[in-house]
């Protein structure tokens, strides 16, 4: 036998092209899968047909590549045995082997940086944040009606910085997990509820300077009756917002102030311990005279924006303020008799957006009038839409706006004459002058806006 036959694996693997282009399959594969697989399971991926590379094509170049390595070194052997020349020694097939693993290398490098900087670019979309899962369509649709529209669901929800950023992906990688399982709550918890709130002051105070001094900001509220010509009124508040040293802000934010307080639930409704350090340094503790059992065991909690702002980013309308807004903004047809009535009955006694224009129909049957309702139909559909998603368990009042105490406790959480020190008996104010003075209230042409020129 000649002594060509005897050469060693790798000098036989470094000399045919068939051996050699099996290695560069299997490494291009190798690095796909390293790079498109974590991506995959993590949830960037915004591709839906992605799993059909990964299960499908990269294997099959995988074993594709493994399979020409050996055919290869055989028909290199062959090749010797014919008596053509091969490589004439290990030291010059390793060097042939590591350039041509070194290129490969660099190439797949290339490709996958690309391919993963295009991922997090992805990751970082409002679209990947909200599209690419059917779980955050509430969130994501109230994110698109809110004052934050134009803000990137990043910059609230991740801690600026790689630490941040790697701490998202894990905590998006259990919800991907959970989403898999189908064992997601739904409704979705609020980033509060759940514990996994970003402070805002690494957040909202990116934007919003707590020390910025706002003073009073008038507040008009505009609300329709349920007679049958929607009466027409307006109250107007001058919300004593203040800054750093006065107002709302002042008291609750301003410099040297901390407010600690427990929750007896997730949704931090139901508060009876609260600590105030006030800018003297000095400390009070309220607590709630109907609160019964230890407080010592609860959580405690430090105040910031989103205690109070907490829908902000992502509002959900209750059925009288849509239809409200509706008519003050002329998408209902407020010369339907009953319409603010026959809206907010149809609105809340529906369990479908289908079953919205049957019950506003419904209504004006037993009204015994014949009126065309195609366009106020189209309107409450769309209002049912935005805030109603019946398959995650999202309704009416599921996510309360904190801000204010109309439409949910909100203030009155801890402004509600309950809350007293047990060595003094001070209590916290429910002065409503501390917040706002009512200028007009529920006046069909408050006489301040005349003055203005806002009638």
């Amino acid at each position: 036998m000649s002594p060509d036959v005897k050469r060693p694996f790798i000098v036989l693997l470094a000399s045919h092209w068939l051996s050699m282009l099996g290695v560069a399959l299997t490494t291009t594969a190798g690095f796909s899968w390293l790079f498109v697989l974590p991506q995959h399971m993590q949830g960037k991926a915004g591709n839906p047909y992605i799993g059909i590379l990964i299960f499908l094509v990269i294997p099959g170049v995988l074993f594709t590549g493994l399979a020409m390595i050996p055919i290869g070194v055989v028909l290199a052997r062959r090749k010797v045995l014919a008596g053509f020349s091969a490589i004439g020694d290990k030291r010059a097939a390793w060097r042939r082997i590591g350039t041509f693993l070194g290129l490969m290398t660099f190439v797949n490098l290339l490709i996958g940086s690309q391919a993963t900087y295009r991922a997090v670019q992805h990751m970082e979309t409002d679209q990947f944040c909200g599209q690419s899962c059917h779980v955050m369509k509430p969130q994501f649709t109230a994110w698109k009606n809110s004052p934050h529209a134009r803000v990137e669901c990043v910059n609230c929800h991740i801690v600026p910085g790689a630490t941040g950023w790697f701490a998202a992906k894990i905590a998006g990688t259990r919800q991907m997990a959970a989403v898999v399982l189908d064992n997601y709550h739904r409704p979705v918890e609020p980033a509060m509820q759940s514990n996994k709130l970003v402070s805002s002051v690494e957040t909202c105070e990116q934007c919003h300077a707590r020390d910025r001094e706002k003073g009073s900001v008038m507040k008009v509220i505009t609300s329709y009756g349920d007679e049958e010509q929607s009466k027409r009124t307006q109250t107007v508040l001058m919300m004593q917002v203040g800054g750093s040293m006065t107002g709302i802000h002042g008291a609750h934010m301003g410099p040297g102030v901390e407010i600690r307080y427990a929750a007896t639930d997730d949704k931090r409704d139901s508060i009876p311990w609260i600590e105030y350090r006030g800018r003297d340094g000095k400390t009070k503790t309220f607590v709630d005279t109907s609160a019964k059992g230890s407080l010592d065991s609860l959580a405690r909690h430090t105040m910031q924006c989103v205690d109070c702002h907490n829908r902000s980013g992502h509002p959900f309308q209750l059925p009288n303020r849509a239809v409200d807004q509706a008519l003050e903004d002329k998408r209902l047809p407020c010369e339907l008799p009953f319409i603010r009535k026959a809206a907010v009955a149809a609105l809340t006694n529906s369990k479908s957006a289908d079953e919205v224009p049957a019950k506003l129909a419904a209504f004006y049957r037993d009204q015994s009038r014949n009126v065309d309702l195609s366009a106020a139909s189209k309107v409450l559909t769309g209002i049912y839409n935005d805030n109603v998603f019946p398959d995650l368990k999202v309704t009416w009042g599921t996510y309360a706006n904190n801000l204010g105490h109309t439409d949910s406790p909100g203030c009155f959480r801890c402004h509600d004459g309950n809350h007293t020190v047990k060595s003094g008996g001070e209590s916290i104010t429910q002065d409503c002058t501390a917040c706002h003075t009512m200028v007009a209230v529920d006046e069909a042409a408050p006489e301040v806006l005349k003055t203005l020129g806002m009638k």
